[in-house]
């Protein structure tokens, strides 16, 4: 048998499924991206990595952190992170999927607990695999099911510690985490709260500090802000107790052994958060548009979530490839979304609103949808 006969067979079953993937390029007025404040474009970033490259500054790092990787560059960013979001230190990564999949796979020990909601990025997942704490998946941002998951926990005998990871901002269905409330379940079990605030940094909170960064600083409160999306750049930022950091640093496998991210791309990190605090309007004019866009998409069937996220769940795979072609032939990037990234029977037009468009795009979109239905 041929040795690729398996994964063919695979590939094809994917397709006759309506759920094979393939990279295209981006095309059409961005509907899809996670740029939601137009930062990757910005003028201030270019210039913010023009002047680090003046001065010097290179644009790989060379090895790991713990090698010859940790450039001044790198201190520097999270030195000005821990400032601007009010926490003790803070850790860059190369990516969310590498800060997440390292904190879940380091921090919870052999006999602690991680009760996650169902929703959790598949970041989370994968730390979760393979780390070697116990799991139990939540209701979705359901409190007293995550509340449930630990009693039940404690009386089959469960004594270490527990962990809670959930989303601030679900990336698929737009909607809020219930955080006031799952703090206090954190209290009340003395638990630890990982807080994936992917979504919500840049676009919500003080400055765009989050939906969660009331809780900043806490002793049991470790959150996630990745830098790739509002932030027009690239990476995350793990904000934590400094022991925190620390554990990471020597215990963490995706940290220890990853080479550093690009010096020059923390120059523009750090650009970035500058923009966050000093141009507000950004911020304004998005909510502002994301509402707009709730009130022309909703009669057709969108989620109006209250965010820059509005889903429109079509259900059937085969359907929501379809619509998703007919709106991208009509020169809008809008991407249909299917298990298993989202459930069974949920497959949807994932409608992104940035800064890159404006109304009389929304109401192109509306228009196209409308026909496509």
């Amino acid at each position: 048998m041929p040795i690729l006969d398996t994964h063919a067979a695979d590939l094809a079953d994917l397709a006759s499924r309506d759920r094979l993937r393939a990279l295209t390029p981006r095309r059409g007025l961005d509907f899809s991206s996670n740029d939601y404040l137009g930062l990757a474009t910005s003028p201030r970033l270019r210039d913010a990595v023009a002047e680090a490259l003046a001065r010097g500054v290179p644009l790989g790092s060379g090895g790991s952190r713990l090698l010859r990787g940790n450039d001044p560059e790198h201190d520097v960013l999270e030195a000005e992170a821990a400032a601007f979001f009010g926490c003790e230190s803070s850790l860059w990564f190369s990516s969310g999927f590498a800060a997440n999949s390292a904190l879940l796979s380091t921090l919870p020990q052999r006999g602690d607990l991680i009760v996650h909601d169902e929703l959790v990025h598949a970041s989370a997942h994968e730390g979760m695999r393979i780390g070697r704490a116990e799991r139990a998946s939540a209701r979705h941002s359901d409190p007293q099911a995550f509340d449930d998951a630990i009693t039940d926990w404690r009386a089959r005998g469960g004594t270490g510690r527990v962990w809670i990871a959930f989303e601030s901002l679900y990336s698929m269905d737009g909607d809020r985490a219930p955080i006031s409330e799952l703090a206090q379940v954190a209290a009340r079990h003395e638990a630890f709260l990982l807080i994936d605030e992917a979504h919500a940094t840049g676009v919500f909170g003080p400055q765009g500090r989050g939906l969660a960064s009331e809780l900043d600083g806490a002793e049991n409160v470790i959150t996630l802000r990745t830098c790739g999306k509002a932030m027009g750049c690239e990476g995350a930022l793990v904000c934590a107790p400094t022991v925190v950091r620390d554990f990471i640093v020597n215990r963490g496998r995706g940290f220890i052994f990853s080479t550093a991210p690009s010096p020059l791309m923390a120059s523009a990190v750090r650009a970035a958060l500058r923009i966050l605090a000093d141009e507000p309007e950004r911020r304004e004019r998005l909510h502002a548009l994301a509402a707009y866009a709730g009130t022309v998409l909703s009669p057709h069937g969108a989620v109006a979530s209250g965010s820059q996220i509005l889903p429109l769940i079509l259900g059937d795979d085969a359907t929501t490839m379809r619509v998703a072609g007919a709106v991208q032939a009509a020169g809008f990037d809008v991407r249909g979304i299917r298990p298993p990234t989202v459930p069974a029977g949920t497959s949807r037009l994932r409608i992104s609103i940035t800064l890159n468009i404006g109304e009389a795009e929304i109401d192109g979109l509306a228009a196209v949808i409308g026909k496509a239905l």
